[in-house]
């Protein structure tokens, strides 16, 4: 999964706190601002670049926290 990719996306619609270039694949997005409303946004952008849905069982803190975790729940979906 492209990480550039994901990473533009949560920095557009993430609404964070930290410097964009200090956020790297494991960064804890929670830590650097994302909230649940952010989330929302995030996940309905994501849904809509990577043409995914992301099933309830997903919907949690764990699935968003960092680009890398994004990154492994979009492979999933498209697998």
């Amino acid at each position: 999964m492209p990480f550039q990719q994901i990473r533009e996306i949560v920095v557009r619609h993430g609404r964070l706190s930290a410097v964009t270039d200090d956020i790297t694949a494991t960064t804890d997005l929670y830590a650097v601002g994302l909230s649940s409303l952010t989330t929302v946004h995030l996940m309905l952008a994501l849904e809509d670049h990577f043409e995914v849905e992301f099933p309830d069982k997903m919907l949690s803190r764990k699935t968003f926290e960092s680009i890398q975790s994004i990154s492994e729940a979009i492979e999933e979906l498209r697998a």
